[in-house]
């Protein structure tokens, strides 16, 4: 089975029967063209095979040797770790955004993962019933760091000085922001894991360039930087866990409604981001077409509601 994606993607009408994630303010609205996804005589077998019920055949899994070859997989783990945020986290004065770094050019994941365990120990010994996701980010020399949304769930405001956090740690360098003003905080994260800086050693003829306001954790002071859109894909090894987080970190609940009731939360509202992709066969036939709206409901306010 194969996609391919186009660009944009129309509303669909009122009777259409949609899937709909809510994360708080943020509404993913999923459309089929079909009412059956066209894939149900596809049966798992294993990791590396499936059953064709039409035909009997069995037929194994496209194998990928790096995530840039399986580019799919890779969206749809950033995809689940922004639902994962947008539904846990809200830029509310209980919520902090940590960033861990080391020292040296530390390219250990195993050592990443058993030191930041040791670090949430010693952070738990200060501040208990908080709940937390970290996600991974790799450098282009090969290091790695982490990026940890912290939610204190027994307090209304946290402030925590950033050479206290620095002093947990004990690798490197650490950076301590407030959440505040954000208003998807799953596509900020997960833009510093997937866009990397624009130079002329990452610049690429087909690259897609984007603009972003950065602000220096030292000064204070906010400059323009450039970046390529998802550059550090291909820096994830395959199978990777990306992102982990604790036992109170709940995932969004999909229902299933027609877009007249989507519409009455929306209004007028015209979608922040859509796509539309093609499902085929592995003889290039169609089976489905697949939209994605995705509505923020803390912005345009101004339209009719």
């Amino acid at each position: 089975m194969k996609l391919h994606k186009y660009l944009g993607a129309e509303l669909p009408n009122d009777y259409k029967i949609c899937s709909v994630i809510r994360t708080n303010d943020i509404l993913e609205v999923k459309v089929l063209e079909k009412s059956s996804d066209n894939l149900s005589h596809f049966k798992k077998i294993s990791k590396t095979e499936y059953l064709d019920m039409n035909t009997g055949e069995i037929k194994k899994y496209e194998e990928s040797k790096s995530r840039r070859d399986n580019i799919i997989s890779l969206k749809r783990t950033f995809k689940n770790l922004r639902n994962l945020i947008n539904n846990n986290f809200v830029g509310a004065s209980n919520e902090l955004f940590l960033t861990l770094t080391y020292a040296e050019n530390m390219t250990d994941v195993k050592r990443l993962y058993s030191d930041f365990d040791i670090f949430m120990k010693r952070f738990k010994r200060r501040y208990s019933n908080i709940d937390y996701i970290n996600a991974v980010e790799p450098q282009g020399r090969g290091a790695w760091h982490c990026h940890v949304l912290i939610r204190f769930n027994d307090l209304k405001k946290i402030y925590i000085p950033n050479d206290d956090i620095a002093k947990l740690w004990g690798h490197g360098f650490t950076s301590t922001k407030s959440l505040k003003g954000i208003d998807n905080i799953g596509a900020y994260l997960t833009a510093y894991l997937t866009d990397i800086e624009l130079t002329p050693e990452t610049a690429q003829s087909n690259s897609k360039i984007v603009t972003k306001e950065i602000i220096d954790d030292n000064t204070g002071i906010k400059s323009e930087k450039k970046f390529i859109k998802g550059g550090r894909c291909h820096m994830y090894p395959v199978g990777m866990n990306i992102f982990r987080h604790s036992r109170g970190i709940k995932p969004p609940n999909i229902v299933k409604v027609p877009f007249s009731e989507i519409k009455k939360e929306i209004g007028s509202r015209t979608p922040d981001f859509s796509s539309t992709y093609e499902i085929l066969d592995d003889n290039g036939k169609h089976l489905n077409t697949v939209s994605y709206l995705n509505f923020n409901l803390k912005r345009n306010k101004n339209q009719g509601v």
